[in-house]
């Protein structure tokens, strides 16, 4: 009954405003005279409706807003029953400013109380970014996962943000964490690949070394001057195990010791070899006549004089190098992501360059010798195992170089680690097994008759 209620409240309005009128109001003005109700005019019958304000039986106010009355509206539902008609169901009321909804009562196209989607696309997730379908309405798009460095934490977002430099994104894109300190750890599957590889060749080189020692009386061992083998056991041992320094959590003190160790070991090495090549060679020369006094300068006392002279000048540089410009623990930011690697920064690329150059100084040179002795007769002429082992040796060292400045994090320190293995195990197995194998497997070749025998 909306168009007879609004009727029958106009009525009241205008009946309040014409009594309102001819009660004499303009008495309160010292006026003697009242409204007829004869003389009414309209203008005045409508300043007084602007005034209205009663109570309905109802118990509803009526009052005007400007030229409206207060809005009040039931909010009704079409529904179908269950025989097919249609029914108005009232689900709400507006009074006013004030709404109040029964939400449960709506029933939805779809036949269901669930609200249908308004779009053709669910809101994007934090994480993810709103993008937009190509001929397609504004509401149909993708949600495209933010990028690695990059948050979106609000539903619905249409850009991603980038996270400051010293932050990155977790996985779920939502938030900026700090990254994580990366290194190769003894943990880790390649991390105790290579510790395995270099305990084993420490361990192999210790068994050569007994054995060694305990043939030290045979004609094989002897012959290939035992002193210098059992000084080169010694330091390929030592070159193993200085691998090891360069795995775990990087610390000033194990940052100078991975060079100074490395290198250090490394120049002994290839000074007993060089040493080994020179004697050899010296040896066939000194048998040509009037060459018998060649020998006097290449006795025990100056082989053992020249090993030490040329590993005094790795340990001057090397201590030269730690004392000006030693390397430093440093968190690497050039890689971008979730993790920072921590490495041994080389604060002067010089000292680095100066120890492996005279590394690589001493390996061409034993190479070049061991090569031009290759030919000399003898069934045990070491200079063909040194030329192959320094062959090796200076593949490896060649090769290490770009892989070393191309590797990105802890692969760089992996790829220094697998450098001095691979050249390790070289040095150890084309100079040794050989040895090894006829004095343990061929021991009828160990023998003086058969090492004159050319």
């Amino acid at each position: 009954l909306r168009v007879t209620y609004n009727v029958y409240l106009a009525v009241y309005a205008a009946a309040h405003a014409l009594h309102s009128l001819l009660s004499c109001p303009s008495k309160s003005n010292n006026s003697s005279t009242c409204v007829s109700p004869k003389n009414i005019q309209p203008i005045e019958l409508f300043q007084h409706l602007n005034s209205v304000n009663f109570t309905t039986p109802q118990g509803e106010m009526f009052y005007f807003q400007g030229a409206d009355v207060p809005a009040k509206y039931d909010l009704v539902n079409w529904q179908k029953t269950p025989e097919g008609s249609l029914k108005l169901v009232v689900f709400g009321r507006v009074n006013g400013f004030d709404i109040h909804l029964n939400e449960s009562a709506i029933q939805w196209n779809t036949g269901s109380s669930q609200v249908p989607v308004s779009v053709c696309s669910e809101s994007c997730p934090p994480g993810t970014r709103m993008a937009n379908r190509k001929g397609e309405p504004v509401c149909c798009f993708d949600c495209i996962p933010c990028a690695e460095g990059e948050i979106s934490n609000k539903t619905g977002s249409l850009h991603c943000e980038r996270c400051p430099s010293e932050f990155w994104s977790n996985v779920e894109r939502t938030a900026c964490i700090p990254p994580q300190l990366d290194f190769l750890s003894f943990n880790e599957a390649l991390g105790i690949t290579l510790t395995t590889a270099a305990v084993s060749g420490a361990m192999v080189t210790t068994a050569v070394f007994v054995v060694f020692l305990y043939y030290r009386h045979s004609p094989v061992v002897r012959a290939n001057n035992s002193e210098l083998s059992f000084l080169l056991l010694l330091s390929l041992k030592l070159c193993f195990l200085c691998s090891l320094v360069f795995i775990g959590r990087p610390s000033v003190w194990s940052c100078r010791l991975q060079q100074a160790a490395f290198g250090i070991s490394f120049v002994l090495c290839v000074s007993c070899l060089l040493v080994k090549t020179i004697v050899v060679l010296a040896v066939f020369r000194s048998a040509r006549p009037g060459a018998e006094a060649l020998m006097k300068w290449f006795g025990p006392l100056q082989q053992r004089g020249s090993v030490c002279l040329f590993t005094c000048i790795q340990v001057i540089i090397c201590a030269t190098w730690l004392f000006l410009s030693p390397p430093v623990p440093k968190h690497d930011l050039g890689f971008q992501g979730s993790k920072v690697t921590l490495k041994c920064a080389m604060a002067s690329v010089v000292g680095f360059s100066l120890v492996l150059g005279y590394i690589g100084l001493l390996a061409c040179t034993c190479l070049l010798l061991a090569f031009l002795a290759r030919k000399l007769p003898g069934n045990f002429n070491e200079a063909k195992l040194i030329t192959f082992s320094m062959l090796i040796f200076c593949v490896v060292w060649v090769t290490f170089v770009p892989a070393y400045i191309s590797s990105p994090g802890k692969y760089v320190v992996a790829v220094e680690i697998f450098a001095i293995l691979a050249s390790s195990y070289g040095l150890l197995l084309c100079i040794f097994a050989p040895k090894c194998f006829i004095i343990l497997f061929r021991p009828q070749k160990n023998t003086k008759k058969h090492l004159m025998s050319r």
